[in-house]
C-alpha cells in the first residue's frame, strides 16, 4: 500500500517538466515586432524658401492622394523668412479648435503684436505629408502624439485573436469542468469504496496516518485524479498550434508565385497567429489608389477630328492587344521628351511631322489647358507639379509629341513648339472645381475646354473633350469686366464667377478626346470574380471623388452591367439618407422593412448586447455608392444598422471622399453586427485604421510609404495575390487546423478516459493504466510528429483546384471543419474508443495462459497491451485524416509506431531494470508480452473495432449528408480522370454608364489663383507687349 500510495503524488503527471517550460519559451521567442511611434507634429506654416512662403506638399499617407497640393503662411510671418533671430523672437499666441479627426477642417485665430490673424487649414502641414520642391521651411507645432490629425484617424491597435482561438479557450473551459466532474465521481466512488470494503482491510492495507476517515481519503483521491486525468486538458495544445502556425506562415514567406520581381518583393507573414483566420475571410475592405489601381496615369488613346488614335493594327488591320513586346513610338526626335513616356500607335506621330493642323491645335490645348508647375533644375530635363496626375499625363504627352511647357509667370506660358520657342500670353484660367468639373485659359487667340466625355467608356478610360473657341478683342474686354467684378464680390462670389465662366465656356468647337487610364493593377477584375464565387464581398473604401471610384468599380468587376441597379447615397442630413438607404432596401427586400422582419423585431425588443445581424438574400444584383458626407449622419445611431442591412444586401458597396477613421468605422460596423471574419487591405497610411481594425489586416508594399506595411499582418506588392493567400494559403491553414484541433482532442480523450474505466476495478485507488514512461512520451515523443506532420503537409487539393473552384472556401466561412459541435464529436469518439481500448484486452486476457501455461493476466502485461493497442488505434487514425502523403508524412506516422517498439524494448530491457529498479520496472515485460498471439489478436481486434466505424462514417457523409465542397471534390476528380481544357480568359463587359467616366482632376481647386497672381514666380520677367486677340 506504501508503494500505491507513492503513486499518488504529482510526478505521476503525463508530461515532464520540460513540456510545461516548453510552451512559454516557445511562445516568448514568436512575439511580434512593436510598431515604433514616430515623435511628430503637426504644424502651422511660418515661412519657407519659396516666394511668398509657399510650401508644396505630397499627402499620400494622409488621403492617398500622390498629387501636388500647396500651403502658404500668412503674410505677417512669412518676412521672417529663415532669419533664426526673428524665429526665435516669434511670440504669437494661438488660439484653436481641440484635437479632432477632420483632416480637411482647422480653424484658430493667430494674436501676433496686437493684431488677430485668421487661420485656416490652407496654413497647417499635417503630421504624415511630405514636402516637395521646397527646400526648407519653418513653422509652428499645433498638434503632437495622439493629437495629431493622423493620430486622430489611427485606430486603436488590438492584439488579434482568432475565432478558433477563442473557441479554444472556451473547449479548455469545457474540458476543465469535465475533468474536475471526472474526479469527482471517481472520488465519491473511492469513499464508498473504502467506506465499504477498505475499512476492513486496513490489516493489511492500513490508512496513513493523516486520513482519518473514508471522507478524508475520498478528497486526497480527489486531487490524486485531478493529476492522473490532467491529460485529457491539452497543456501542449498552444505550442503545437504556435508552431504549426509558425510553419504555415514560412509557406507564405517562401511562394515564388506571390514574389513580385519588378521590386524585388516577397510575400510576408509579419504575423503567425492569424493563418487559419485567411481561411475564413467573408469580408475584404479595399481602398482604391495604389491597391486595386497602379496609381500610375498613362495617356492611351485620344480622337482628333474624328480620328481615332490609340490603337495597333496588323497587315490584315486587326486590332493588336498591346503588350511589352510591340513596338514603340520613337520620340528620338524631341530632346525634351520624357523617356518614361509610352506611346505605341506610329500614325499619331506621323500626324504630327506631317503638320496636320488639327492634330497640332490639339496637343497645343493641351499644352496651355492646365495649372501644371515646371521645373528645370538641368538644362532639358522637365519636372512637371500636377495637382491632379491625369494633368500631369496629359501635359506629359503632349510634351512628347513636340508641343513642350516648358515654364510659365503670371502673365506668360512658354511653350517649344516642334523645337520652336513661343511665349504665349496668359489673359485668364477659369479653373477647375468639382461642380463645374472643367478648366479653362485665355491665352492669346485659343481658349481651351474640359468636359466629361463618355466615348472610351465602355473600356473604362477616364475621359475629356478637348475644345477651343476664337474670341475678339470686345467680347474678351467685356467679359474681362465682368470677371473682375465677380472677382471683387463679397457676397455668392463663387456663384457669380461659375456664372461669368459659363458665360464665356459656350459656342465652343471641338478638337477632340483624350482617354487616361489609371491603370487597374494586373489581374484585379480576374481576381474579384474568384473572389466574389468564393462568396467574398468587396467593398472599396476610399478617399478619392465619386466619380473616379464608381469608374474603378466597374474596370474591376465590383460593378456590372448585368447589376439590377447601383443605389447612390448623397444626402446632406440624417433624413435624407435614411430615406434613401430605406428606398433601396425597399427595391432590393421589401419585406425587410416590415415589423416583423427579425432585425427590427430585435430593434423593437433594444437588446443590450449587440446582436448578429442574419444574411438577406436580395431579390437581384445591387450595388450602393456612398459619399463621406452621407456617411458620417448614416454611422450615427439607429442609421447604423439602416446603412448595414442595405449594404450587405449589395454585390459591391463603394464608399468614397472618406477620412481614415470612417474607414475603421465602417470595418468596426461590420465586425459588430456580422459574425463573420474580415480583411482590410491598403497601401497608405489613411489605409492604417482599417488595417489596424478588420481581423486580418494587408499592407500593399506600394507607392505610398511604409506605415501600412508597419501595421499589417501581411504584406506583398500587388492585389491579386490576395486570392492565393486566402484560397490557397488561408484555405489549407484552416482545413489543417482543423484536422489538427479534431485529432488532438480524440488521441487525448482516447488516452485519459481509459484510466477512468480502470478506476471501477481497481477499488478507485488512483491507479494508472500505463507505465510511467508511456505517459510522459505519449504526447511529447509517440503521437507529436504524425500531427505535425498532418497540420504542416497535408492538402485536400493542390492549388490549382484551390484557385479553379473558389467554392471550397466555403466550409472556413461557416466554420464548418472545428466548432462546438464537431468537438461534441470528438468527445464521443474518444469516449468510444477509450471503451474499446480498455474492456477488450481486458476480456482477451482474463483467465487465459501464456503458451508456457503461466498467466498473462497480470497488470504489467495488460499496461503493455493497452497502450499498445491505442498506439496502433490512434496512428492509423491520423493515417486515415491525411489526404496528402508526402515522405515526411509515412516517416513521421510509421516511424513514430516503430519508435515505440524499439523503446519499450530498451526501457524494459534487463540492463536498465536491473541497473534502476525503482525507475524502470516493467523488467522483460515487453519481449515476455509481444511475442503471445492473443496480444496481436487483441490488437487487431482493437484497431479493428476503433478504426471500421470511422471509415464508414466518411464513406457515408457525403452520400447522405452531402455539402457544397462534396460536390466540388466530386467534380475535381471527375476533372483528374478526364482533365478539362484551361478555362477561356472572359471578356471584360462594362456597362455605358454615365456617372462612370470622370475628368479626375484633384477635389480641390487648382493652382490657377496662384498663378495668376504671380505668387508662385521666384523673379519676376520682363513685362512683354500684349498680343492682341485674333478676330
Amino acid at each position: 500500500m506504501q508503494r500505491l500510495r507513492r503513486k499518488l503524488i504529482p510526478q505521476i503527471s503525463s508530461l515532464a517538466w520540460y513540456s510545461t517550460v516548453l510552451p512559454l519559451i516557445v511562445v516568448l521567442s514568436i512575439t511580434g515586432v512593436k510598431d515604433a511611434i514616430d515623435d511628430l507634429a503637426d504644424v502651422l506654416l511660418l515661412s519657407s524658401s519659396e516666394p511668398y512662403s509657399l510650401t508644396y506638399i505630397e499627402t499620400a499617407e494622409l488621403d492617398g492622394e500622390t498629387n501636388l497640393k500647396v500651403k502658404q503662411a500668412i503674410s505677417v510671418t512669412s518676412n521672417m523668412e529663415d532669419n533664426l533671430e526673428l524665429l526665435s523672437a516669434f511670440d504669437g499666441k494661438v488660439k484653436c479648435e481641440p484635437p479632432n479627426n477632420k483632416l480637411d477642417k482647422f480653424t484658430g485665430i493667430l494674436t501676433y503684436k496686437g493684431n488677430k490673424y485668421l487661420l485656416d487649414h490652407d496654413k497647417l502641414l499635417l503630421r504624415g505629408c511630405t514636402i516637395r520642391n521646397t527646400d526648407w521651411c519653418y513653422g509652428l507645432v499645433i498638434y503632437t502624439g495622439p493629437d495629431t490629425k493622423l493620430m486622430q484617424n489611427s485606430g486603436k491597435s488590438t492584439f488579434k485573436r482568432t475565432h478558433i482561438d477563442h473557441l479554444m479557450n472556451v473547449l479548455v473551459i469545457w474540458i476543465f469542468l469535465f475533468l474536475a466532474s471526472m474526479c469527482f465521481v471517481l472520488a465519491i466512488g473511492h469513499g464508498i469504496w473504502e467506506y465499504k470494503k477498505g475499512y476492513y482491510f486496513q490489516t493489511f492495507l492500513p490508512w496513513e496516518e493523516y486520513v482519518s476517515s473514508s471522507f478524508v481519503s475520498a478528497i486526497l483521491i480527489f486531487w490524486s485524479y485531478f493529476i492522473i486525468l490532467n491529460t485529457v486538458v491539452p497543456i501542449s495544445l498552444y505550442v503545437s498550434v504556435e508552431i504549426i502556425r509558425l510553419g504555415n506562415s514560412y509557406y507564405i514567406n517562401w511562394d515564388r508565385e506571390m514574389f513580385y520581381a519588378p521590386q524585388n518583393t516577397p510575400a510576408q507573414a509579419r504575423i503567425t497567429t492569424l493563418n487559419e483566420e485567411l481561411g475564413q475571410v467573408e469580408y475584404v475592405f479595399s481602398d482604391k489608389t495604389g491597391t486595386l489601381t497602379q496609381n500610375i496615369m498613362i495617356f492611351n488613346r485620344c480622337s482628333i477630328n474624328g480620328k481615332f488614335y490609340g490603337s495597333v493594327y496588323d497587315k490584315n488591320g486587326e486590332t493588336v492587344k498591346i503588350s511589352e513586346k510591340t513596338e514603340k513610338v520613337d520620340f528620338s526626335y524631341n530632346k525634351l521628351a520624357d523617356p518614361k513616356f509610352s506611346f505605341y500607335d506610329k500614325t499619331l506621330v506621323e500626324a504630327v511631322k506631317k503638320g496636320d493642323h488639327w492634330v497640332h491645335l490639339f496637343f497645343l490645348s493641351l499644352s496651355l489647358c492646365h495649372t501644371v508647375m515646371s521645373e528645370e533644375r538641368v538644362e532639358g530635363e522637365l519636372v512637371y507639379q500636377a495637382q491632379s496626375p491625369d494633368e500631369g499625363a496629359l501635359v506629359t504627352a503632349a510634351r512628347n509629341f513636340g508641343f513642350v511647357f516648358r515654364s510659365r509667370t503670371s502673365e506668360t506660358i512658354m511653350m517649344v513648339e516642334m523645337g520652336k520657342t513661343k511665349v504665349y500670353e496668359l489673359l485668364a484660367i477659369l479653373d477647375f472645381n468639382n461642380v463645374r468639373k472643367r478648366m479653362s485659359v485665355i491665352a492669346q487667340a485659343y481658349k481651351e475646354h474640359t468636359h466629361v466625355f463618355q466615348e472610351f467608356a465602355s473600356e473604362g478610360l477616364r475621359t475629356l473633350m478637348v475644345a477651343y473657341r476664337e474670341l475678339d478683342d470686345a467680347v474678351f474686354q467685356d467679359w474681362s469686366k465682368k470677371h473682375s467684378e465677380a472677382c471683387l464680390s463679397l457676397e455668392n462670389r463663387e456663384d457669380k464667377l461659375s456664372n461669368v465662366y459659363e458665360e464665356i465656356e459656350k459656342d465652343l468647337m471641338l478638337l477632340g478626346a483624350t482617354a487616361i487610364e489609371d491603370k487597374l493593377q494586373d489581374g484585379v477584375p480576374e481576381t474579384i470574380i474568384t473572389l466574389n464565387k468564393a462568396r467574398i464581398k468587396v467593398w472599396v473604401l476610399t478617399g478619392d471623388k465619386q466619380e473616379t471610384a464608381v469608374n474603378i468599380a466597374y474596370s474591376s468587376n465590383i460593378f456590372s452591367e448585368e447589376m439590377d441597379g447601383v443605389f447612390i447615397v448623397e444626402g446632406r442630413d440624417d433624413k435624407t439618407v435614411h430615406k434613401e438607404l430605406r428606398a433601396a432596401r425597399n427595391q432590393m427586400k421589401p419585406e425587410s422593412l416590415l415589423e416583423t422582419d427579425p432585425v427590427n423585431t430585435s430593434l423593437t425588443m433594444k437588446p443590450k448586447k449587440p446582436f448578429r445581424i442574419p444574411e438577406e438574400e436580395p431579390s437581384g444584383s445591387y450595388g450602393l455608392v456612398i459619399n463621406g458626407c452621407s456617411l458620417a449622419y448614416a454611422l450615427e445611431g439607429n442609421l447604423e444598422l439602416e446603412l448595414l442591412q442595405t449594404a450587405c444586401m449589395c454585390k459591391g458597396v463603394i464608399c468614397c471622399r472618406m477620412t481614415p477613421l470612417q474607414k475603421a468605422q465602417v470595418v468596426n460596423l461590420v465586425k459588430k453586427y456580422k459574425k463573420v471574419v474580415t480583411l482590410a487591405i491598403g497601401d497608405g497610411a489613411n489605409d492604417v485604421g482599417m488595417i489596424k481594425a478588420a481581423h486580418v489586416g494587408v499592407g500593399i508594399s506600394g507607392q505610398e510609404g511604409m506605415q501600412a506595411m508597419l501595421s499589417s499582418d501581411f504584406t506583398f506588392s500587388q492585389f491579386h495575390y490576395l486570392q492565393r493567400l486566402l484560397l490557397v494559403h488561408g484555405r489549407w491553414s484552416y482545413n489543417r487546423m482543423c484536422k489538427f484541433l479534431s485529432y488532438f482532442f480524440y488521441k487525448n480523450f482516447a488516452f485519459t478516459l481509459v484510466h477512468f474505466w480502470y478506476a471501477f476495478f481497481s477499488g478507485f485507488s488512483a491507479q494508472t493504466v500505463y507505465d510511467n514512461w508511456f505517459i510522459t512520451f505519449y504526447n511529447l515523443v509517440y503521437t507529436s510528429l504524425p500531427v505535425l506532420g498532418l497540420s504542416l503537409f497535408d492538402q485536400d487539393v493542390n492549388e490549382t483546384w484551390s484557385l479553379r473552384f473558389p467554392e471550397l472556401y466555403e466550409p472556413g466561412q461557416d466554420n464548418f471543419y472545428f466548432n462546438k459541435k464537431e468537438f461534441v464529436k470528438c468527445l464521443m469518439h474518444g469516449i468510444y474508443s477509450s471503451l474499446v481500448l480498455f474492456f477488450v484486452p481486458m476480456e482477451t486476457i482474463y483467465n487465459s495462459v501464456r503458451n508456457d501455461g503461466t498467466e498473462i493476466s497480470d497488470y504489467q502485461s495488460f499496461s503493455v497491451m493497452v497502450q499498445t493497442s491505442l498506439l496502433c488505434v490512434v496512428t492509423m487514425q491520423i493515417a486515415l485524416e491525411t489526404t496528402y502523403w508526402t515522405l515526411i508524412n509515412h516517416f513521421f506516422i510509421w516511424g513514430s509506431l516503430g519508435f515505440y517498439f524499439c523503446i519499450i524494448y530498451f526501457l524494459y530491457s534487463d540492463g536498465l531494470c536491473l541497473m534502476f529498479p525503482n525507475v524502470f520496472q516493467f523488467l522483460g515485460v515487453a519481449r515476455n508480452t509481444l511475442n503471445q498471439p492473443q496480444v496481436w489478436l487483441n490488437v487487431t481486434l482493437t484497431v479493428a473495432l476503433c478504426v471500421l466505424p470511422v471509415i464508414g462514417y466518411q464513406f457515408l457523409k457525403p452520400l447522405f449528408w452531402p455539402i457544397s465542397v462534396d460536390k466540388a471534390l466530386s467534380r475535381i476528380r471527375e476533372c483528374m480522370k478526364h482533365p478539362l481544357p484551361p478555362p477561356a480568359q472572359a471578356k471584360m463587359k462594362h456597362v455605358h454608364y454615365r456617372r462612370r467616366s470622370a475628368y479626375a482632376f484633384s477635389h480641390k481647386q487648382g493652382f490657377g489663383a496662384l498663378i495668376t497672381s504671380g505668387k508662385t514666380m521666384k523673379f519676376e520677367l520682363p513685362k512683354k507687349s500684349s498680343t492682341s486677340l485674333k478676330k
